[in-house]
């Protein structure tokens, strides 16, 4: 089911996607090129800020609410970057579109390289902020902090405002830290091999405080194709971007930044190869 435009921002459009035994929320804003918006953990498109309407102005932004978050109520299952990944292509599935631009920022940027792992053919051109494929790839006092995370740690924070706001079940913020902390405290390694085969053209990007090491956004664009002299080979189907004096939820605030990077790299030709 789908609603009309709301507030004064243009045009907007929501709904709820029947997926995978969730009643997917989203919104679709402006028109153009589809671009998929994965947000972070905790999150709801409305804590993605100016990014969605900075995008909206080129192309048609497609906004989701990830399992357990926002407006998306929770099932009983865990939440894992797979089926994250598959649940967005599912949502792309039921609005009818073959193939989108996909932009993910920290569990997003990281259920987006599922996504181009699982469905290639989905996804046209990605872009992974904060992501990583391995648990090796995060700084140990970030996951010392997450172990350690309690519900009441995120009273009186945007997050918790936000998800209060917006859940049909406020009362499950403890279930959701508790599948959250699983999916960050639970082993990661997928294979290097997953990664250099994504299709997709990829831009990396980082801030360079962020929870990712840069050495692991650097293996991520090497194995997309990057570390080349460009002079001689031709610029690869990858990009790395490292935002300077900026943590991981700075890269919130450097819109002025990034979009322009982003928006330059999805235009660019297709490579004849990728």
């Amino acid at each position: 089911m789908a609603h009309g435009a709301r507030g004064t921002g243009g045009d907007i459009t929501s709904g709820y996607a029947p997926v995978n035994g969730l009643q997917m929320y989203y919104e679709i804003h402006g028109a153009g090129q589809p671009l998929v918006v994965l947000h972070g953990a905790y999150m709801t498109i409305e804590l993605m800020g100016e990014y969605i309407p900075a995008f909206a102005r080129t192309r048609q932004v497609i906004a989701v609410e990830l399992q357990g978050h926002g407006h998306t109520a929770d099932i009983d299952r865990p939440i894992t970057y797979e089926s994250l990944a598959d649940d967005t292509a599912a949502l792309l599935r039921f609005l009818g579109i073959d193939q989108a631009d996909v932009f993910g920022y920290s569990m997003g940027g990281t259920a987006a390289l599922q996504v181009a792992i699982r469905h290639p053919a989905l996804v046209r051109k990605l872009v992974s902020v904060s992501g990583s494929f391995n648990t090796g790839g995060l700084y140990h006092e970030e996951l010392e902090t997450i172990e350690q995370m309690t519900p009441d740690w995120l009273e009186s924070t945007p997050m918790r405002a936000a998800y209060d706001r917006s859940s049909p079940h406020p009362e499950d913020f403890p279930t959701l830290m508790a599948k959250l902390k699983q999916l960050d405290l639970t082993p990661q390694d997928w294979p290097a091999e997953e990664i250099q085969a994504i299709t997709a053209p990829t831009m990396i990007v980082i801030g360079d405080s962020d929870g990712t090491r840069p050495e692991h956004a650097v293996e991520m664009f090497r194995l997309r194709g990057g570390g080349v002299f460009g002079d001689i080979t031709g610029l690869p189907a990858a990009q790395l971007v490292v935002l300077p004096g900026t943590m991981h939820l700075g890269i919130l605030d450097r819109v002025g930044w990034l979009v322009p990077m982003v928006e330059e790299f999805l235009d660019a030709p297709m490579p004849e190869q990728a």
